[in-house]
């Protein structure tokens, strides 16, 4: 399969490659850039790697939303990077590509590592205004420097919350289990979001998660979000292909659910980021972001047919 065909395609090879992306409202995107790590790098590799996972999401229907978002949906296929450049310019060429790309779609991009978002939250913010900011990760990623560079993938939330491009208030971080200074790791809180450690989360899941959903719901109620998803948010039992794992984390049952029952929030976007082929197995990893990213588009697909006018 080449970069520019995702799987969501039937076995009749009902493919939807790059040139058909004008016409699909919704896009998949390739970001292949892992510069910025600073444990285990290959998540450049990831893109292509959760295409090939969603081979299994074929022709049906999702359980919960009953949509399918495969007529609608088109791949561009991986954005061209220098790999090998500084990564402010490499954000630079993410920000123009990305630009250009969410004037026509609603789109979701697979990273890389999860230096690209800043990028994208900057595309994001100068169509849509400032914007409410959903991160699911393991890693609070508002370091103030990244082991004395000035920017990397453990500083872009800080990053974009100093720039304007997301409010500090409608700004919630989900999972975050790893170690670091309090001030760090509580930076988002103490400037009035909202954090659910995955401590804090530990035992909950369906019914039990609504207090959370609810609470997530009524902070950014109508406002533009952007969902960037780090897969290293999942405990390393469902994700351990990914390039800082940390034990403990969210179970995928859990993760799904969030997911689902977040949809109603006005999604202007989504990145998931992190996934490091080297490091799975049995294509867990993969396969997990694929199902993620399959669900948060068919939620977007659903909630455009309920809001469309009734035929006579």
């Amino acid at each position: 399969m080449s970069t520019g065909q995702f799987a969501y395609a039937s076995n009749s090879n009902r493919f939807l490659a790059a040139a058909g992306l004008a016409a699909q409202p919704y896009a998949v995107v390739g970001v292949p850039f892992d510069g910025a790590v600073t444990h285990r790098p290959g998540a450049r590799f990831g893109p292509q790697e959760i295409r090939r996972a969603s081979l299994m999401l074929c022709d049906g229907l999702h359980p919960l939303f009953g949509v399918s978002p495969i007529d609608q949906l088109g791949d561009g296929g991986d954005m061209r990077l220098a790999n090998a450049s500084p990564l402010a310019g490499v954000r630079q060429q993410i920000e123009s590509q990305a630009a250009q790309l969410m004037a026509r779609h609603h789109c979701v991009f697979l990273g890389g590592d999860h230096s690209v978002t800043l990028a994208l939250l900057r595309a994001a913010r100068a169509r849509h205004g400032e914007l409410a900011l959903l991160h699911f990760d393991a890693h609070c990623d508002t370091w103030p420097d990244h082991f004395g560079e000035p920017s990397g993938h453990g500083t872009w939330t800080r990053e974009a919350l100093v720039e304007g491009l997301v409010s500090p208030l409608h700004t919630v971080q989900i999972g975050l289990r790893s170690s670091g200074e309090r001030s760090v790791r509580e930076h988002v809180q103490d400037l009035g979001g909202l954090i659910f450690t995955a401590r804090q989360l530990r035992g909950l899941d369906g019914a039990a998660l609504q207090g959370v959903v609810q609470q997530i719901l009524e902070r950014i109620g109508e406002r533009p979000c952007y969902l960037s998803l780090d897969i290293d948010c999942l405990d390393p039992a469902f994700a351990p292909g990914t390039g800082t794992p940390e034990p403990g984390g969210l179970s995928s049952s859990q993760l799904l659910t969030l997911m689902e029952e977040l949809s109603p929030l006005n999604m202007v976007g989504m990145d998931c980021v992190e996934v490091a082929p080297a490091y799975d197995h049995a294509e867990l990893t993969s396969l997990a972001a694929a199902t993620l990213v399959w669900t948060y588009l068919c939620a977007q697909v659903a909630k455009n047919a309920a809001s469309l006018p009734a035929e006579p």
